[in-house]
């Protein structure tokens, strides 16, 4: 999304666990130790959010817990990241610095997708974006998304064509999250740039130069899976060396499930213990 310009911990959830399991297209292995599994939300009603996405995006309830709910791609060969809606007490306050865009095939498919987006619950949402071809609406949450006109570069993405974090220096994040994930950096200019998946399959992870990036904590964050025959604690430590922060003093204990790090401009996110660790 081009938006103006262009009390929660992570839950190692089924999906999340399956995906490190080797989700994703069989036999193919990104060239770093970890990878991208998930867009996570901070929900006041989790269920509520996640049949609002799941409808939205043709996807499935795969998850429904009282510590989360997760959402997926029907397609176990794709590699769409999943997303997570964790409970929350606290609703959404400020401009979340995650958010989501959504494909469309045509104009015609753009106002269908606007349409059953408020039909399920969501509302428009007016940031001072007159005159641009995409719609900005919220989530029954607040959480801010665009349904973009139909552009040749999210024509294979799938529902979700880019996953676009708010940044006051793109290529700098861009090159963080690149060697977090595995995933190339692909375009870089003075407004955004890009990373994605080798395989060209999937959405774009895209960060985008926002002067007042860094604030309030965002509602949404990523989760790194590390790789079955990886060493989380090792993995934590590359992270570390390629510009994480570390939440937490010290060194995490061998077997903690989740290391919760932030990336050099103090977004959260999480890296998840394999589950056959």
């Amino acid at each position: 999304m081009k938006l103006a310009a262009r009390d929660r911990r992570c839950d190692a959830g089924s999906v999340r666990a399956n995906l490190a399991r080797g989700g994703g297209r069989p036999g193919y292995r990104w060239s770093m130790s970890t990878r991208l599994a998930c867009v996570v939300f901070d929900s006041v009603e989790p269920r509520t959010a996640a049949r609002f996405w799941a409808e939205l995006l043709g996807w499935e309830v795969m998850v429904d817990r009282p510590e989360g709910v997760d959402v997926a791609a029907p397609d176990p060969d794709g590699l769409d990241v999943a997303l997570t809606f964790l409970p929350s007490r606290h609703a959404k306050s400020a401009k979340n610095r995650i958010h989501l865009d959504l494909s469309s095939r045509s104009l015609d498919h753009q106002r269908v997708q606007v349409d059953r987006a408020l039909s399920l619950g969501a509302r428009r949402l007016d940031i001072g974006q007159d005159g641009v071809p995409w719609t900005v609406l919220a989530d029954p949450e607040g959480n801010e998304f665009c349904v973009l006109e139909p552009r040749e570069h999210y024509v294979d993405t799938g529902a979700v064509a880019a996953i676009v974090v708010d940044t006051q220096d793109p290529l700098r994040l861009a090159r963080f999250w690149s060697a977090a994930s595995g995933w190339p950096v692909t375009h870089d200019c003075a407004r955004y740039a890009g990373i994605r998946s080798a395989t060209g399959q999937g959405p774009w992870l895209e960060f985008l130069r926002t002067p007042a990036a860094i604030g309030e904590r965002s509602r949404l964050h990523l989760d790194l899976i590390a790789f079955p025959s990886d060493d989380p604690a090792e993995e934590a430590a590359r992270l570390r060396a390629a510009g994480a922060l570390p939440i937490s003093p010290g060194t995490p204990p061998a077997h903690t499930p989740v290391v919760v790090l932030a990336d050099p401009e103090t977004n959260e996110f999480c890296l998840l213990r394999s589950a056959s660790d």
